[in-house]
């Protein structure tokens, strides 16, 4: 009885998870506008955390620094339907990517961790690790990019 119960809400979900989601995608389709692209202000988010942190490390500022580290590590991720599109772009690329993604969140957290201990050269070696993993991330993604979704 238990087991019936829950196929059919299993099969439920399935059913509405069908119905819905090509007006997901289709409404995230609609959205080819750069300025509509959620990666773009999550890319200026991440470019004001990185600025934050280098005014924060010139002033020894560890609180802060610990406080603006997650952020950069867990930062936000484009909706659903926009991500299935950057996907689909990479293609192959995907694990090149989602393994710059991985070293930016794992050195923000060294990072955070080095300035709750008030080490400010474990900081800024975390940082500098962090910044190269942006740097290859942009120099191996962005002009193809901008070139693909906003030109």
């Amino acid at each position: 009885m238990k087991a019936t119960k829950n196929l059919k809400v299993h099969a439920a979900l399935i059913i509405l998870v069908t119905l819905l989601m090509p007006a997901g995608l289709l409404a995230a389709s609609e959205g080819n506008s750069p300025d509509q692209m959620a990666l773009r202000e999550i890319m200026q988010q991440l470019g004001r955390d990185m600025q934050e942190i280098t005014d924060s490390i010139s002033k020894e500022d560890w609180d802060s620094v610990a406080e603006i580290a997650p952020r950069i590590a867990d930062h936000a991720q484009p909706p659903l339907g926009e991500k299935m599109r950057i996907l689909a772009w990479l293609g192959n690329n995907a694990g090149t990517f989602r393994s710059l993604d991985k070293e930016v969140h794992n050195t923000a957290m060294e990072m955070r961790e080095a300035a709750t201990q008030a080490d400010g050269q474990d900081v800024i070696a975390a940082f500098a690790e962090l910044q190269q993993a942006c740097l290859a991330c942009h120099q191996d993604f962005r002009k193809s990019f901008r070139d693909r979704f906003y030109e």
